[in-house]
């Protein structure tokens, strides 16, 4: 049955759709897909082994993922217009199984790469979907809780992604990561086949070919540019005109959607100031988290001497704690607004990054914990109240495009949080040993992590200054007289 045919049939049938199957049914796929995303990176050692690569060669299996998933973001605004909410999902789960087949038994590096790529399309068609869908059957004042247990998901997946993975690296081999995964993907499959309905209007835009061009080199480059920039330098010829060609094909994606009657990506959507607000809060909140996740792992093995699992587990309890809470402050959400979630989160956030550029080489594992407890309760209090405020504000039909650009513009956030920070440790830990003559590497370390943290930490008090601004959003007047 489709329920996506006009705007008439989708409003009668939302009032009596089901909710609780439809939202299992996302939940499942994003769970498998988004742990997917932190399986594979304890597995490197093992795979430059198997496979005779190098570093900065392993490495593509990450970065191609969020390049995938950054170029492919911005078009699924327009995906949700064309293709019902079933056809997105499962198309984005088959997808994502046939990477997982091809990955679990490629012969080379290169087919492996291929299924990892795959993989990518498939994550990155669904992350939006799960959204839109979460906006469309939920009324706004119970969406908090709704997209509390989208964050559970988000949140606990990543933290236990590593220890999962060192554990079967350890006992098994690499190629259980992916085997593990074929029969969570296909009971996602069947599963939404069963319960998931179609919840969106489909208006057929037209498919504008040369935004698609702009949105991918555009995207692409910058989050390629940035990338190879944390790899390598900042001069690299590569990395300066990827950047330049990402940055003059985003002006012009955009000169040409502001123009455009039907836009491939509505950004009239910043037309609403607290959508506006809360989309640059979340890519400073992003770049100052990245300050944290990129940091933490290196100065755990190479500073503290602890093994890939053992530092998985060091930043476990964190991560499964702002899992928990997702729902929590969804349900406060609702209750209180953003407010009282959004300043006190930052506030949280804000110590525990300043404490974490107080960072020394004689720390205990214990503390470590303690901090990073910290740091991402003061996250959970933030990030989906937040992202809820911003899209509550839009009109519905502005809801694939809303989730579209904020998506995108973290994927682009993590890529330029990633590249700035180890290249600030990288500089920082040269200036030490220039300075001083110091040839220790754990100390030369902890300086760059000083300089990173402490940046980290600006990043954090700009954030909390943007939050004062943050209010509850009212929803638009025509979504107020169809909830009527």
């Amino acid at each position: 049955m489709d329920m996506g045919v006009g705007p008439g049939s989708a409003k009668m049938d939302l009032s009596k759709i089901k909710r609780g199957p439809i939202v299992a049914a996302l939940i499942i796929g994003a769970f498998v897909s988004i742990l997917n995303e932190t399986l594979l990176n304890i597995a490197f050692p093992s795979l430059m082994e198997q496979f005779g690569i190098v570093e900065s060669t392993v490495q593509w299996l990450s970065t191609s993922y969020m390049l995938v998933v950054g170029i492919l973001v911005p078009i699924t605004a327009m995906l949700q217009l064309w293709f019902t909410t079933r056809q997105m999902f499962i198309g984005a789960m088959v997808l994502f199984l046939a990477g997982t087949i091809i990955c679990g038994f490629a012969p080379t590096f290169g087919v492996l790469l291929t299924g990892r790529i795959l993989q990518a399309f498939g994550t990155g068609l669904m992350i939006p979907v799960l959204m839109n869908t979460i906006l469309s059957i939920y009324p706004p004042q119970n969406r908090g809780a709704a997209m509390g247990m989208i964050g559970l998901v988000m949140m606990t997946a990543p933290a236990i992604g590593p220890t999962l993975s060192g554990l079967i690296v350890d006992s098994l081999s690499w190629r259980w990561l992916f085997y593990l995964v074929i029969p969570l993907a296909v009971f996602s499959i069947v599963f939404a086949a069963i319960y998931l309905k179609n919840v969106s209007e489909l208006t057929k835009p037209k498919v504008d070919f040369i935004s698609i061009i702009l949105s991918t080199i555009g995207f692409g480059g910058i989050v390629y540019g940035f990338s190879s920039a944390g790899e390598g330098t900042w001069s690299d010829p590569k990395v300066v005109w990827c950047i330049t060609a990402g940055a003059i094909s985003l002006l012009l994606f955009v000169w040409r959607q502001l123009r455009m009657k039907e836009p491939m990506l509505d950004l009239r959507t910043f037309k609403y100031p607290m959508f506006s607000l809360v989309t640059v809060l979340m890519l400073v909140l992003m770049m100052s988290m990245f300050s944290t996740m990129i940091m933490l792992p290196l100065f755990l093995q190479n500073a503290l001497g602890l093994t890939a699992l053992s530092a998985g587990l060091v930043m476990m309890p964190g991560s499964i704690i702002n899992g928990l809470m997702a729902p929590i402050t969804g349900r406060l959400f609702d209750k209180f607004g953003p407010r009282v979630l959004i300043i006190p989160g930052l506030v949280i956030l804000c110590i525990s990054i300043f404490l974490f550029s107080r960072v020394e080489a004689s720390w205990t594992g214990g503390y470590v914990i303690f901090l990073h407890v910290m740091m991402m309760i003061g996250i959970s209090m933030v990030m989906m109240p937040a992202q809820t405020t911003a899209l509550n504000q839009l009109p519905r039909l502005m809801y694939p495009h809303g989730t579209a650009i904020m998506n995108t513009l973290q994927q682009v956030a993590g890529a330029v949080g990633m590249a700035l920070f180890i290249s600030i440790m990288t500089a920082g830990s040269k200036n030490y040993v220039l300075s001083t003559g110091d040839m220790n590497p754990v100390e030369g370390m902890i300086a760059g992590l000083h300089n990173a943290f402490i940046t980290g930490f600006v990043l954090a008090v700009a954030a909390l200054v943007l939050g004062f601004f943050v209010k509850r959003s009212a929803a638009p007047a025509e979504q107020q007289k169809s909830a009527a």
